[in-house]
C-alpha cells in the first residue's frame, strides 16, 4: 500500500509570499490587530490567500508567544434548557471572531459541579470565564481573579465585584417579573398563581411577582405559590397541584418557559381553555414558546445579545492590563404577548 503523502501545513510566510506583502502584515491581519491601519483591499487579499492555502493558526505557538491560551470557558447550569443555546451562540460568535476557542461546562445548577467547573477551567488554562452560577459568589472566585483569570457573570440582579476585576451582566429579573404580572393584572386577572424554583433566578422573579401584587393592592396568598425546579415535568406537577385550589387561579406566572409549557399541558388535561379559563405567562422566550398551542406569552432576555455582550466584556477585560474595579452592566428585557394570555 502506497504511503499517503502528508500535506505541508501552510505558514504565515507562505501567505505573505503569495499575497505579495510582508509576514508582519500577515500577522497583523490574522491576529486582528486593531491598532494597525491596513487598507481594506490588502486585508481582504491576505484573508483570501489564507483561505485558499487552508491556513490553520498554530495556537500552541501563539500561546507561547503571548502567555495566553486563547480559550474561554463558559459555565452554564443546564445544557438541556433551551434558553442556553442562543446565549452560547452569542458567546461563540464574538469569541471566534476574536480568535478565541470555547469550552462549555454543564453544572446542573449543583454547587460542587460549579466548583469543579472552575477548577477544570483553571487547570486547562482558560484565559477567562463566562459563568451562570446558582451558588458560587464573588468570594469563591477570589483565587481565580488573583491568578489572573478574568470572569464575567450573568446575574438576575445588579451585583458588583467590588475592588476585584469581576464583571457582571444582568437583566433586572425583579422588574421583568413585575412587568409580566402587572400585565396579567391589567388584563383583569385577580387570582394569579406562581410556579417558582428556589435556585438561580427563581427568588428574583418571585420578588417581582409579589411587588406587582402589592402595587395593585392584592394580597399575597402562599397557597397560590408552588415550588418546582425549572423543568417541564415540574411545571406540569406544580400546575396540577395549583388547579386543586378552590377557587382555582384564573392566571399563572411561571418563572421560566419550561415550567409554563408543563403548566399548559396540565391545564389542557384538566379540560381548561387557555386563556379563557386560565391564562399562562412564562419567562425566557425559548424557541418552542411560539410553537406550542396556544403560543406562550413570555418575557424575552434577548439571549443571543446577552451572550455577545458577555463575551465582549470579557475580551475587553483581557485586552486591558490596567487594574480596574468590577463593572456591572444592565441588559434589556421585553414582554412577548401571544395567545396564552
Amino acid at each position: 500500500m502506497a504511503k499517503q503523502k502528508v500535506r505541508k501545513r501552510s505558514t504565515q510566510a507562505d501567505i505573505a509570499q503569495r499575497a505579495g506583502v510582508s509576514q508582519a502584515m500577515v500577522s497583523y491581519v490574522l491576529n486582528n490587530a486593531a491598532d494597525i491601519s491596513i487598507p481594506h483591499e490588502t486585508r481582504q487579499r491576505i484573508m483570501g490567500v489564507a483561505a485558499e492555502l487552508g491556513y490553520i493558526p498554530n495556537n500552541n505557538a501563539r500561546s507561547l508567544r503571548t502567555s495566553k491560551s486563547f480559550t474561554i470557558a463558559s459555565i452554564i447550569p443546564d445544557i438541556t434548557n433551551p434558553f442556553y443555546p442562543d446565549f452560547q451562540r452569542g458567546v461563540q460568535e464574538v469569541a471566534e471572531h476574536n480568535g478565541y476557542g470555547l469550552m462549555i461546562y454543564n453544572t446542573d445548577g449543583d454547587e460542587e459541579k460549579e466548583q469543579q467547573a472552575l477548577r477544570s477551567a483553571l487547570q486547562t488554562g482558560a484565559d477567562g470565564i463566562i459563568g451562570v452560577f446558582f451558588h458560587v459568589n464573588a468570594r469563591n472566585l477570589r483565587l481565580l481573579l488573583e491568578l489572573g483569570v478574568r470572569i464575567v457573570r450573568l446575574e438576575p440582579a445588579a451585583r458588583s465585584g467590588g475592588s476585584y476585576p469581576l464583571d457582571s451582566l444582568f437583566v433586572d429579573n425583579v422588574a421583568a417579573a413585575r412587568a409580566a404580572v402587572t400585565y396579567l393584572i391589567e388584563r383583569g386577572y385577580r387570582r394569579i398563581g406562581l410556579l417558582t424554583a428556589s435556585a438561580g433566578p427563581g427568588a428574583s422573579r418571585m420578588a417581582g411577582y409579589r411587588d406587582a401584587l402589592e402595587a395593585h393592592g392584592m394580597a399575597y396568598d402562599p397557597r397560590l405559590v408552588m415550588e418546582g425546579d425549572f423543568m417541564e415535568e415540574s411545571g406540569y406537577e406544580t400546575m396540577r397541584r395549583l388547579l386543586e385550589q378552590t377557587p382555582r387561579p384564573d392566571a399563572v406566572f411561571a418563572v421560566n418557559d419550561m415550567m409554563a409549557i408543563g403548566a399548559l399541558v396540565a391545564a389542557r388535561e384538566a379540560g381548561l381553555a387557555i386563556p379563557q379559563d386560565v391564562a399562562i405567562m412564562g419567562f425566557d422566550d425559548i424557541p418552542v414558546a411560539r410553537l406550542v398551542e396556544p403560543s406562550l406569552s413570555t418575557v424575552t432576555q434577548f439571549q443571543r445579545r446577552l451572550g455577545q455582550r458577555a463575551a465582549a466584556m470579557l475580551l475587553e477585560r483581557l485586552a486591558s492590563s490596567a487594574p480596574q474595579p468590577g463593572r456591572c452592566e444592565e441588559m434589556p428585557f421585553s414582554l412577548i404577548l401571544r395567545q396564552s394570555t
